[in-house]
């Protein structure tokens, strides 16, 4: 076992030399070379050993850790408060996210580095009795000290693309003795749990237990969506009495795409994925408002705005709560899809474009139960919804009525991961 570690992190180390011009550049370009450093290397306070079972959920960022949200919620009413969940993640908008969620009440620490050393310091420092992964994030060293402990790790929400599946079959002799050490993986859907038998995980510990995205998605609008929605309309100088176009989570590409076939009687607001490309996606039209410029609605911007950049990080709700259509980005132009539960859990007309394969099981749920529009011609389509309301409604609620048809996965994963820390304890 110990001959294993220094082989992994030998691999790690030349891959970590050999790419270091890309990453030190990424770090340096966006600011995140500011971030947890101790955290990643494995230091954490201690978690008190006070009786109760230890699990620990790891996500890896913002879209994992709302996941997980009432995961932990169930775990904490199915154990009475008997089990202790602590939550790790990897990014610092995760982390932020998941501080957000669930602190004070449950630790949350930075998932370290797989070096031998940051995962042995991590791993003393949290004593799991269990340990789930959420989707995938399966490190060698990590399991394999796990494995040495006595602590079983298993999967949960396992999702593992065609994409990704490919990569993996190509390394296949490197991974294949980590996801056999695995004691349960708990997948989206069948496709997926066959790529995680294919990988080496013994037939007998996979399971289908569909998404439990589609239970974290926010079925209605609650009130403070809502009034927060309104503030920033009003913040922004959206106008509410004209049609609003949200483009969530757009990618490169597609913010010049949406502008130039946006019908010229609504408002296009612009939410692009990654906060390094917010100055980018403003020079793409004058007279775009921004968010940021605005950042307490005291100083709306004047005149009859149309295209408008969401500059901020955790407001992409609220946006699709204005939005008479919503569009998914990274759909467009070769890119992989985004979620788009979100927008279609607020009851809204959504578009996503014909490269959706992240999340081709989402997507297709939704397209057999005529909740979304798969187009290539987002702004035709948008159009036709903004003159045909009934349509927009209609599509609206069938979006809606498949959400809640699927609901249920997250009281599944919570009975699975009681019963291992049953098992252990």
């Amino acid at each position: 076992m110990l001959a294993m570690g220094l082989a992994y992190d030998m691999i790690y180390t030349a891959i970590g030399l050999a790419t270091s011009p890309v990453w030190v550049y990424r770090l340096a370009s966006t600011g995140k070379w500011r971030t947890d450093w101790p955290g990643r290397f494995g230091r954490c306070e201690a978690v008190r050993r006070d009786g109760r079972a230890i699990l620990l959920v790891h996500a890896v960022s913002v879209g994992e850790v709302n996941a997980i949200a009432k995961l932990v919620e169930a775990m904490d009413s199915r154990s009475g408060g008997a089990v202790r969940v602590v939550v790790s993640v990897t990014t610092d908008m995760g982390t932020a996210r998941a501080r957000q969620l669930f602190e004070p009440r449950h630790r949350v620490v930075r998932f370290p580095l797989d070096f031998g050393v940051c995962v042995k310091r991590f791993l003393d420092a949290v004593r799991p009795d269990v340990v789930a992964l959420t989707e995938l994030e399966v490190w060698p060293n990590f399991v394999q000290e796990c494995e040495g402990r006595g602590v079983p790790v298993c999967v949960i929400n396992g999702r593992l693309s065609e994409r990704s599946g490919r990569w993996y079959k190509l390394i296949a002799p490197f991974v294949r003795p980590t996801f056999s050490k695995l004691s349960a993986v708990a997948a989206q859907t069948r496709g997926y749990a066959d790529r995680f038998v294919g990988l080496g995980v013994p037939a007998d510990k996979v399971q289908v237990l569909d998404s439990m995205k589609w239970d974290t998605a926010a079925v209605e609008a609650d009130a403070g969506l809502a009034a927060g929605a309104e503030a920033l309309a009003k913040a922004m100088g959206i106008d509410r009495d004209r049609p609003v176009i949200v483009a969530g989570s757009t990618g490169p590409g597609e913010e010049r795409l949406l502008i130039d076939q946006c019908p010229k009687d609504a408002q296009l607001v612009l939410v692009p994925r990654k906060p390094e490309r917010f100055d980018e996606v403003a020079a793409l039209a004058g007279g775009m408002v921004r968010r940021s410029g605005h950042p307490d609605g005291s100083d709306p911007p004047g005149g009859s705005p149309r295209l408008f950049l969401l500059d901020t990080m955790g407001e992409l709700a609220k946006a699709y709560a204005l939005a008479d259509v919503a569009i998914v980005g990274r759909s467009f132009l070769g890119l992989y899809g985004s979620n788009p539960m979100e927008p279609v859990a607020l009851g809204r007309a959504t578009i996503i474009g014909p490269c959706y394969s992240d999340f081709a099981d989402t997507v297709e749920a939704l397209r057999e139960g005529g909740g979304i529009v798969v187009t290539d011609e987002p702004g035709r389509v948008a159009g036709e919804l903004l003159a045909d309301r009934d349509r927009a409604c209609k599509l609206g609620e069938r979006g809606l009525a498949v959400i809640r048809e699927r609901q249920g996965a997250t009281e599944r994963h919570a009975e699975m991961l009681f019963e291992m820390l049953t098992t252990v304890r």
